[in-house]
C-alpha cells in the first residue's frame, strides 16, 4: 500500500518540522518530495497532528496482563515467586495467545509499534504479533539446568524450531533468553550462549534486578550477576540486559566494554521497590540504553509514555541534576536506542529508506496544548492515548484510536474467562 502522509508536524531525527511523507510498502519511500510515479491509496491529513516514529518497548512479559493488578504491594520475593510463577505455572499456550493479544493491543493503541518479549509459548506469542501487526522480538524464556541434568529441558531446542515455524515473516524474529543468573544453572547459561553464538542471535536476560539477587549470586558465585554472565559467555554486542538496577562501577565498565544494551524498566523497578537504575552512569559510559515496560504484573501497564515520563523526571529528582535524562535523550531511549538494542535495521527513527514503522498523535486535547517543543510533550505531557494512527512496516494497525481488524470486545471476554480460572481476583 502507498500511504500519503500530508503536511504533519513530525518528529525528524534533526528536530521538529511540518513535512509530507510517502510511504510505499514497508518503507517511507521520501519526506517533502513525491517518489516519481507514487500514487496514493490511503492519505491522511496530517494537520493538527503530530508524527512520531513508533516507540519501542525493549523489555516485555506481554503475556502477563492477566497478572495486572492482582499481585501487587509485595517484595520483590514474594511478588515473582510467591505469586507470579505459581499461577504463570497454571497458564495454557492459548492463555498466553489471548494475553498476549492484549499486551499487544494496549502497546499498538499508545503508540508502541514494536517490543523486545520474554514469554512461555512461542508459536502463541508469534500468532498475536501477526494477528495484530506489531513488530515483535521474541525469546523463550529459559530457566534449570541443561537438558538431562535435572530431567528433560527442551527449550533451547524449542528456540531453534520457532526459525523454522515463523520464517518469512517480517514482524517477526526470535532471539536467545536465559532467564536470570538465580534461575539459570551456570552450565545451561554457558549452553545458551553457545546456542546463540552459533545461530548467530542476539541474547535477552534480566542482570542485577534486586538485592536479593545480588546477594545470592555473590554467595554462591563470588561475583556479581553481570560478571558471571560474562563468564558465561552471554554479554556481547547483541545482548539486552534488562534492569541492572544494582550495576557496579566495574560492571558498568564491563557492560560498555562488551557492547552490552541496557533496558531500564523505571516503574517496575519503582513498584517492586527495588531502587533506581544508574542510567546516568549508563550513558556517561557510553553504554546503548533502551527502555521497557517489564510485564503488567509488576507495572501495571505496557504503555511506553508511562515509562517514558518517569524516565525523564525520576532521575531528576534522584540526583538532584534538572539536566538527568533530558526529553531529547529520553525520547531516543524510547525509540531508536530500543530499536538498536533489538537489532531491527532503519528502525527508530523516520528517515528515508527506513521502516514505516509511524505514530500519528492527535494534538487537540489540553495537555497537548500549546505546542511550544513536541518532544518535551511526548515526554512530559502525553498520556499515551492520544494516539490516532499506528502504522507498522506500511501496514495500519490502528485508526481513529482503534485496533484494524481484531475484535477487541473477543479479546477482553477470552482474558477475563482466563483470569476466572486462575483466580486472579
Amino acid at each position: 500500500m502507498n500511504i500519503l502522509i500530508r503536511d504533519i508536524l513530525a518528529v525528524l531525527p534533526e528536530g521538529p518540522k511540518v513535512s509530507t511523507i510517502y510511504v510505499v510498502g514497508d518503507t517511507i519511500a521520501a519526506i517533502d518530495k513525491a517518489p516519481e510515479g507514487f500514487v496514493a491509496d490511503k492519505t491522511i491529513n496530517g494537520c493538527g497532528k503530530l508524527l512520531i516514529p513508533g516507540l519501542v518497548n525493549a523489555h516485555s512479559h506481554a503475556y502477563m496482563t492477566c497478572f495486572r493488578n492482582c499481585a501487587d504491594d509485595l517484595l520483590f520475593n514474594d511478588w515473582l515467586f510467591g505469586r507470579i510463577m505459581p499461577m504463570e505455572d497454571r497458564l495454557t499456550g492459548e492463555d498466553c495467545y489471548w494475553t498476549s493479544m492484549l499486551g499487544c493491543i494496549e502497546m499498538l493503541m499508545t503508540g508502541t509499534t514494536a517490543y523486545y518479549d520474554m514469554g512461555m509459548f512461542m508459536d502463541d506469542a508469534a500468532r498475536a504479533c501477526i494477528d495484530t501487526g506489531i513488530r515483535g522480538v521474541l525469546s523463550r524464556g529459559l530457566s534449570g539446568a541443561p537438558d538431562g541434568v535435572d530431567g528433560p529441558n527442551p527449550r533451547l531446542d524449542q528456540a531453534r524450531g520457532y526459525l523454522k515455524t515463523w520464517a518469512g515473516y517480517d514482524n517477526l524474529s526470535f532471539v536467545i533468553g536465559p532467564h536470570a543468573p538465580y534461575t539459570c544453572t551456570e552450565d545451561y547459561m554457558k549452553q545458551a550462549a553457545e546456542v546463540a553464538k552459533e545461530l548467530d542471535l542476539p541474547i535477552h536476560i534480566h542482570l542485577s534486578e534486586s538485592l536479593s539477587e545480588m546477594e545470592t549470586i555473590r554467595s554462591q558465585y563470588g561475583c556479581t550477576p553481570i560478571e558471571l554472565a560474562d563468564r558465561c559467555g552471554l554479554l556481547t554486542n547483541k545482548t539486552t540486559a534488562a534492569h541492572c538496577v544494582y550495576a557496579t562501577d566495574e560492571d558498568i565498565a564491563l557492560l560498555a566494554s562488551r557492547g552490552v544494551s541496557v533496558a531500564t524498566n523505571p516503574i517496575s523497578n519503582l513498584k517492586l521497590a527495588n531502587g533506581f537504575a544508574p542510567v546516568t552512569k549508563f550513558m556517561d559510559a557510553g553504554i546503548n540504553v533502551c527502555m521497557g515496560t517489564d510485564g503488567a504484573s509488576s507495572n501495571n501497564a505496557l504503555n511506553m509514555f508511562r515509562d517514558l515520563s518517569v524516565l525523564t523526571l525520576v532521575h531528576k529528582g534522584n540526583q538532584n541534576d534538572a539536566l538527568a535524562v533530558t526529553a531529547e535523550q529520553g525520547f531516543k531511549i524510547a525509540t531508536i536506542n530500543g530499536a538498536r538494542a533489538m537489532c531491527l535495521e532503519k528502525t527508530g527513527e523516520i528517515r528515508e529508506g527506513w521502516k514505516a514503522d509511524l505514530v500519528i498523535m492527535d494534538l487537540d486535547r489540553p495537555s497537548m496544548r500549546p505546542v511550544n517543543n513536541p518532544v518535551a510533550a511526548l515526554c512530559y505531557s502525553a498520556s499515551g492515548y492520544e494516539t490516532e494512527t499506528v502504522i507498522v512496516g506500511g501496514r495500519v494497525c490502528v485508526e481513529d484510536g482503534k485496533m484494524v481488524n481484531v475484535d477487541v470486545n473477543e479479546v477482553y471476554a477470552k482474558v477475563e474467562e482466563i483470569c476466572e480460572r486462575l483466580g486472579t481476583r
